[in-house]
């Protein structure tokens, strides 16, 4: 750890910042990682955050150095995108300590990882809008994210060139923001992730019950914002209402429908016309997901069925939406991450494509 450490402040020099702010450190991570943590926050007594062109801001920003790094070899690059409530700091706290000792005992190729803070106002928040990596009213933060992000992180670090070697992943509406980026810049990223994402936003079954379980014999879309229904309940007291995530982003009425179908991942696969093999997919998700998630998935996978597409799956009957249960999905992500990205790898052989046959009809493990 300590040479990591020592590594990461010789190379910090090179290690500038967009516009405005302190050039990147190494700073202590909030748990043990045999890899290096490089901050551009303003988390660690000093602000480091880089200049957004596309907020006019300054924002967070971490990047995770694999151990061993070395800034003259190039690496794999995953992007991870946080879920609502959240910033760049929930990440480091539990899911990134997986991937690090994945790397570190060789079950997973080093990789750069590049973790901005998507949040409205630059801090994590229990209420109020969610910009969930979408251009919108809110902001431009799929900008954000596919320009000054990319940007900043190709320019400043060994990233392989390789649309193969670029990931993109996330949790909850982060993880519905990986596969929308994945699917409209499939020139740049050839593999995505999601756990417990909101794949189809205009889920209900055919009696128009958002709640309903997935059957493929009674499917329904919505064709209606009503802000008062119910789209999530926790512990059987708290409420989450369609307008609470919905009207912030999108508005009301017909435009709003329009808008959310454009950025549906369900329907993104037609509008953008995805091909077999062009992107590598995997979802995990939960049976007792407290937004409903599993009945998105499960629509999201039976239309990918029928366009051909392979869609690897983790699933677990009792899963819930939460940190602590997808930090216990990511080694299902690990294994299936890792023969994917060997071949890109520092020292590593030919490339291979992103896709992989599907283990069953379902894609279940």
């Amino acid at each position: 750890m300590r040479h990591a450490l020592w590594l990461a402040a010789l190379l910090s020099p090179a290690l500038p910042n967009l516009g405005r702010g302190e050039p990147g450190v190494a700073v202590p991570p909030p748990q043990p990682l045999a890899g290096t943590l490089i901050d551009y926050t303003h988390n660690h007594g000093a602000d480091r955050r880089i200049w957004s062109p596309a907020l006019d801001e300054r924002r967070d920003l971490y990047v995770y150095l694999p151990p061993g790094f070395d800034p003259n070899q190039q690496y794999p690059l995953l992007i991870w995108l946080h879920g609502i409530t959240n910033d760049e700091q929930a990440f480091t706290q539990d899911g990134l300590v997986v991937l690090d000792a994945a790397m570190a005992a060789g079950r997973l190729p080093p990789l750069l990882i590049a973790i901005p803070d998507g949040s409205l106002r630059g801090r994590s928040q229990l209420l109020g809008a969610e910009p969930l990596f979408i251009n919108s009213r809110l902001g431009r933060f799929e900008d954000y994210v596919t320009q000054d992000i990319w940007d900043f992180v190709v320019r400043n670090y060994p990233v392989r060139p390789e649309r193969e070697a670029h990931v993109l992943g996330g949790f909850s509406g982060g993880g519905a923001g990986a596969y929308r980026l994945a699917i409209k810049y499939r020139e740049r990223f050839a593999v995505v992730f999601g756990i417990s994402p909101p794949l189809n936003l205009r889920w209900q079954d055919c009696h128009g019950r958002y709640f309903a379980d997935f059957d493929p014999c009674c499917w329904g879309w919505r064709t209606r914002v009503r802000g008062r229904e119910p789209v999530g309940r926790f512990y059987g007291i708290v409420t989450i209402r369609m307008r609470e995530l919905v009207y912030p982003l999108f508005g009301r009425g017909s435009q709003a429908l329009e808008s959310i179908r454009w950025e549906n991942p369900i329907e993104m696969l037609d509008f953008f016309q995805v091909l077999p093999g062009e992107l590598a997919m995997y979802v995990a998700y939960g049976g007792r997901d407290e937004f409903n998630i599993d009945a998105q998935v499960e629509s999201f996978l039976y239309r990918a069925r029928q366009l051909g597409l392979c869609v690897r799956v983790g699933y677990d009957p009792a899963g819930r939406h939460t940190l602590r249960w997808a930090d216990r999905m990511l080694p299902g992500v690990v294994a299936w991450l890792a023969p994917l990205l060997a071949p890109y790898a520092p020292a590593a052989g030919e490339t291979i494509l992103p896709g992989s046959p599907c283990p069953d009809r379902t894609g279940k493990e």
